[in-house]
């Protein structure tokens, strides 16, 4: 009888144990390899894998001391970087930020890992307009992280600027008008998609476009315009190209402009030396989002980091830092009074009714971009 007592003790807690402890995606997790999480824990290390200069890194430093959770950070320049890396085989990845075409493309491809938002108690602190976006419907997979604009960033006080405001993409393509001014250095953004949906939309036609004779005429646009231009460069430009005058036009991401505008911030002349620009024919609107990838070992952890991250006034700190858009309407309260009041940073309405969102196309489509990308940077 105490036999049988015992037997029925010891099955009613390995059940309560299940019962806790949950399947793979649940609160409690399971043992991983070493490096991993063990039941109820977090892990020692996270791997965080980010688009440059896109976050404080005091907040990497403050998450480490709370939770002693490592963190181990490397950085992106672009969405395809970040496919091309996690589509060669990297494993290693736990936590990543691409963009909102990129998410689809990730889950078609299976490569994040599937979320629950109840197990995100600061998921309430996001802006409804930013939730359950056609990229992916119902937040099964990522939480948005940061929004902004692609535009058109250019020195301010310029002599050619001052007479002719750049509010045309054709400031960017047009020969005749880079002839005037491209001696004093044009950055356009390292990047397959946002460059050729900037000509698309500067040539009137839909920056998704996946007609091949459209691609061609897009192709044949930015090579007209391509001698005029000095750099490619989406890593690091505001710091390397813009603060320091290498170039007196880039195109360029909101809040990339926006930091080279307060870097050379003079408190006596008030003014900053880069102004932003959205061109009245239209410009991309984006959302980053943060997913845990399906390789990861560390979900719970993962998961943990991510609604850290999506705490109000980290969400703040995150904004504060980048100058982009926050989707974290909690984090208006600590967001600094001048970037919730810049409109380059937060458009109007009216603005914002041009603006594009940039989509998956399919898979004959995506070569198509993929051999105009590669005629781009190998011509002359």
């Amino acid at each position: 009888m105490k036999k049988f007592l015992l037997t029925c003790a010891l099955l009613l807690i390995a059940l309560l144990l299940a019962a806790c402890g949950g399947g793979p995606g649940g609160p409690g997790g399971g043992p991983s390899e070493s490096g991993g999480e063990a039941s109820g824990e977090l892990a020692d290390q996270l791997s965080v894998y980010n688009w440059a200069d896109y976050i404080d890194e005091q907040i990497l430093v403050d998450y480490q001391e709370e939770f002693g959770v490592e963190i181990i950070y490397d950085t992106y320049a672009s969405n395809e970087d970040l496919l091309a890396k996690l589509q060669a085989g990297a494993e290693g990845y736990d936590v990543i930020f691409p963009s909102d075409y990129m998410v689809s493309i990730m889950i078609d491809l299976e490569l994040l890992a599937e979320i629950d938002l109840e197990q995100f108690d600061n998921v309430e602190n996001m802006d409804p307009q930013f939730m359950n976006a056609p990229f992916d419907p119902g937040n099964q997979h990522c939480v948005p992280y940061q929004w902004g604009t692609t535009g058109i960033g250019y020195r301010a006080g310029n002599e050619y600027f001052e007479a002719n405001p750049p509010e045309s993409w054709a400031v960017m393509f047009d020969p005749e008008i880079l002839s005037q001014y491209s001696d004093g250095g044009i950055n356009v953004l390292n990047d397959p998609r946002e460059l050729p949906a900037a000509a698309a939309i500067y040539l009137g036609l839909d920056p998704n476009t996946t007609d091949p004779g459209e691609l061609d005429q897009i192709l044949e646009t930015i090579l007209a315009a391509k001698p005029f231009w000095k750099t490619f460069n989406s890593e690091d430009y505001p710091s390397s190209l813009l603060v320091p005058d290498e170039v007196i036009l880039s195109h360029g991401w909101s809040g990339g402009v926006a930091q080279a505008y307060y870097e050379t911030y003079d408190d006596e002349a008030e003014d900053g030396n880069w102004y932003y620009s959205i061109p009245e024919e239209g410009a991309v609107k984006w959302l980053d989002n943060i997913c845990v990838t399906a390789s990861s070992e560390r979900y719970n952890t993962a998961v943990h980091f991510m609604n850290y991250l999506l705490d109000a006034q980290v969400g703040a700190s995150i904004t504060n830092y980048t100058y982009y858009g926050s989707p974290n309407l909690a984090a208006n309260e600590f967001i600094l009074e001048e970037i919730l009041e810049d409109p380059s940073i937060y458009p109007t309405e009216d603005v914002q009714e041009k603006l594009i969102w940039l989509t998956e196309v399919d898979d004959d489509a995506a070569l198509l971009y993929d051999e105009l990308w590669t005629a781009v940077k190998s011509s002359q």
